[in-house]
């Protein structure tokens, strides 16, 4: 099991807000149902397996040329553990439990 971030950075637009491209994202993780995923205000959490995760990433990457633009950029940071399974909010609650 693996947890990650991800963020699709369109560039090349005309207007400076991304809520349109960013709300083709969250169609397209709607439209799928490999990896698990939560929206947030600065990016999407996935989960899910290390490989379909980096299939759905490849697959988001291009919705900025899909919809025109010239340019997509795109953050993700990866976390896979093979000692134990580990979900997003498992990670939440470790640090919960601490505070």
């Amino acid at each position: 099991m693996a947890t990650a971030e991800i963020s699709v950075i369109a560039l090349g637009r005309s207007d400076p807000s991304a809520s349109e491209y960013v709300a083709e994202i969250q169609r397209r993780l709607a439209a799928q149902d490999r990896v698990r995923y939560e929206l947030h205000a600065m990016g999407t959490s996935l989960e899910g397996e290390t490989a379909d995760i980096l299939a759905l990433v490849a697959e988001l990457h291009a919705v900025p040329f899909e919809l025109g633009l010239p340019r997509a950029y795109t953050v993700l940071k990866l976390d896979e553990r093979r000692d134990k399974a580990q979900t997003l909010g498992d990670k939440v609650e470790s640090v919960r439990r601490l505070l």
